[in-house]
Parts: structure tokens; C-alpha cells; sequence
């Protein structure tokens, strides 16, 4: 919908990709859908799914043998987005890298995105 021809909507890393390989045998799903919704203190987040069933309008993304679905209505904020699976000490999990967020809240657990005419001026550019 928003992609570049030849170019994959977002990145998975190698741990990503296991990770994602590794709930999608567990729960016998298709993939994960990754989203956006308002909330959070900086009035974005992002949401992931299981998905039982792939919808024709999602962006497929797939790279040894995971499959990531970004659902119709985040594509444009998700495009260019390093999806990064992270583990230490305290916590582990996915990490989103988006150069479409303009600010984050202390917590990490909402965003901001850049203005929608400033995105899709962006994306026309590259």
C-alpha cells in the first residue's frame, strides 16, 4: 500500500525471526500482525498479534521461516521499521526501530509519529 517496490515494508533480525518462528510453531498460528492504536502517555502504541488467518490487505513480510503481517491501517507509520528481538537481565522482547517516530515516553511502552504529511513527503522523497 505505502511500500517501495523491491523493498520489504520493515526488517526482521535474525533474533526477531526466531523468536517469531518459534511462537508461530507454538501456537499454531500464521504469523504475528503487528499494529498501531492511540494510548500510551505520548498517544501511540504498537500491537502484536497472533493471527490464525492472513487478510489480503495486510503487508506480508517473511524471512526464515517467520511471517510478520502489518495490519492495513499502520503501514505507512510501520514502513522502514527494524523489528529487533532483545534479551537481557531484567526483560526480553521485541524492539521497534521506526524512523517515523518523532518522540517516545519515558517508559518505552508509547510513541509519536511524525506528522502524516511530513511521512508520506518522506516516503514520496526516497
Amino acid at each position: 500500500m505505502f511500500g517501495i517496490p523491491g523493498k520489504q515494508a520493515v526488517t526482521v533480525t535474525d533474533a526477531a525471526a526466531r523468536q517469531i518462528s518459534k511462537l508461530m510453531e507454538s501456537g499454531g498460528s500464521q504469523g504475528l500482525r503487528i499494529g498501531v492504536k492511540k494510548g500510551g502517555c505520548a498517544g501511540m502504541e504498537y500491537t502484536m498479534e497472533y493471527v490464525s488467518e492472513i487478510d489480503p490487505l495486510d503487508e506480508v513480510v517473511e524471512q526464515d521461516g517467520a511471517r510478520v503481517m502489518i495490519a492495513p491501517m499502520a503501514q505507512m507509520f510501520l514502513f522502514g521499521t527494524e523489528i529487533d528481538y532483545e534479551v537481557s537481565l531484567l526483560e526480553s522482547g521485541f524492539k521497534f526501530r521506526n524512523p517515523n517516530v518523532a518522540d517516545a515516553c519515558g517508559c518505552g511502552e508509547s510513541i509519536k509519529f511524525k506528522d502524516i504529511d511530513e511521512l508520506q513527503a518522506e516516503q514520496a522523497g526516497k
